[in-house]
């Protein structure tokens, strides 16, 4: 339960962050707001959209990392917490975003494999690393074509 708890505190610490840190900008690009201080209701906004992201569509990222790669025993779920919870909070203290997700599951395969490697479905590893590769490269695609639609009408 601690180990969990510590780990929830650090995402919190740094997904909502960089939802502020993105909207604060756009606010002053847009010359909506004149200082780099996030406003209230930015903040109120992150923190509604986190929890209810995570209430509604979490639980498949829950049961893919928390069943799907590895069967897990306390020890090993106490440990992948302690171990992301550690990698998270490091990057927040030196103002890095880092994707929570990617450094949870990381922390299961990395617990798995420590255990016995044959007991990671190495299957799902690869699609979920293979999901992270690709959203790169088509996000930038498709950010491009929605700024190219975007400047034929402003």
């Amino acid at each position: 339960i601690v180990t969990a708890a510590f780990q929830a505190y650090t995402h919190g610490t740094n997904d909502a962050q960089k939802a502020m840190g993105i909207i604060t900008m756009a606010l002053i690009a847009g010359g909506y707001h004149a200082t780099t201080d996030i406003p209230e209701w930015v903040r109120i906004s992150a923190a509604l959209a986190m929890g209810l992201g995570t209430a509604v569509g979490g639980w498949k990222i829950i049961k893919t990392v928390g069943g799907k790669i590895m069967k897990i025993r306390p020890i090993n779920g106490a440990a992948a917490d302690l171990s992301s919870a550690l990698v998270i909070l490091s990057a927040t203290m030196f103002h890095l975003p880092v994707s929570t997700t990617h450094v949870i599951s990381s922390a299961i395969m990395g617990v798995g494999a420590a255990q016995r490697v044959k007991g990671v479905k190495w299957g799902v590893a690869r699609r979920i690393v293979l999901t992270w590769i690709i959203t790169l490269p088509v996000s930038a695609l498709i950010a491009g074509f929605v700024y190219q639609i975007l400047r034929l009408f402003f």
